[in-house]
């Protein structure tokens, strides 16, 4: 994952706007005393290092709550970070973060004693995954996962985790969108997963954080942070204060099922039944998505699309590219009934399909 930065600004928005309406309260002119003006300056300079202090408060109560919740995880050529989910000793965390491996070793926040675990199950489909420790020390304790459906542009947020192996480390950000599609790439390890609704926030993460916390400042959790953007103009290199969190709702939906059965069988997300690839025109630009092969008894195959059909459309949404085809089914469910626009033998088709599970 490429680092991003941050700049914290917020508290000089509320000084600056309590300052002006202690200034509007003098008269905001000459014409008052020195006197006047130095007591209403120094009212603001109270009032500001009040509200300082109050957010100061704020942080160090929740990192105190939450930061033992999140620990280091080593496996054999990567290093990321992971959030204890209950008191059983399971841990979610990223599936990038685990990779192929079975067995990991884990570091909490208040120990330097090294702990071990075993994978439970990983889910690259969502970037997700449960690992478990095989002892569980003394005084372990869980994360509280919040709903992320109530998260909200502009709530301060801290993301909690190792990045570049710095265990403990906390930043801070605000949470810059909602909703936002995001397909992960394969270079660096990434799983190529299309995840629908995640967090955008500013709280800088780097390399090392993918499987910690985003945090509220109720201390609840409201997201796993997994990935930054990168600016193709600047080499692919972080897009500063862009990075994206899995939200805290999806996290205990899979995290639940694996814990349960072992894996997930609900994933809730949409599918067409197909393995397809990118097909270009003429002038080498994408053009569509050639289905490869279909899936017997799938949802492209009761709509009878076949092998060799090049998909262009998804309900109203173009379809040029494999990761657009993904992306349009993202913001889909299973069961629900689309138009897929295709050509066969060079002549436009379309036919309705009711989607399955992924």
């Amino acid at each position: 994952m490429d680092a991003f930065r941050h700049r914290a600004l917020r508290l000089a928005v509320p000084v600056a706007a309590f300052a002006c309406s202690v200034a509007l309260l003098s008269g905001c002119s000459d014409s008052g005393s020195s006197g006047d003006r130095q007591e209403s300056t120094t009212q603001a300079a109270a009032a500001a290092a009040a509200v300082n202090s109050d957010l100061q408060d704020d942080y160090k109560k929740v990192i105190k709550e939450v930061l033992p919740s999140v620990v280091q995880i080593q496996a054999s050529s990567d290093l990321g970070s992971g959030v204890v989910y209950d008191d059983k000793g399971h841990i979610v965390t990223n599936a990038h973060v685990v990779g192929d491996e079975k067995t990991f070793r884990v570091t909490t926040a208040n120990s330097e004693n090294t702990l071990t675990a075993k994978l439970v199950y990983a889910y690259p489909e969502q970037d997700l995954a449960v690992i478990k420790l095989d002892k569980v020390p003394d005084g372990l304790e869980a994360a509280t996962f919040g709903d992320s459906s109530k998260v909200e542009v502009g709530q301060i947020v801290l993301a909690m985790g190792s990045p570049l192996g710095l265990s403990s480390s906390v930043t801070q950000g605000i949470v810059s969108a909602t909703g936002r599609t995001v397909t992960e790439g394969r270079a660096g390890g990434g799983t190529g997963a299309t995840i629908a609704n995640m967090v955008q926030t500013s709280a800088a993460i780097n390399p090392g954080n993918s499987g910690g916390a985003l945090v509220d400042l109720d201390g609840q959790v409201i997201g796993i942070p997994t990935l930054a953007a990168t600016d193709p103009n600047l080499g692919d290199s972080a897009a500063p204060g862009i990075g994206f969190a899995i939200p805290s709702s999806m996290v205990k939906t899979v995290a639940d099922q694996i814990i349960e059965n072992g894996k997930v069988t609900d994933s809730g997300r949409a599918a067409l039944g197909i393995t397809g690839r990118t097909v270009v025109d003429d002038s080498f630009r994408p053009a569509g998505v050639a289905v490869v092969d279909v899936k017997s008894g799938g949802a492209a195959d009761k709509a009878g699309i076949e092998a060799g059909d090049i998909i262009t459309k998804l309900g109203d949404t173009g379809i040029t590219t494999i990761t657009s085809l993904s992306e349009a089914l993202a913001s889909e469910s299973p069961g629900d009934k689309v138009t897929v626009t295709y050509t066969r033998d060079g002549a436009g088709k379309t036919a309705d399909v009711t989607l399955g599970e992924q």
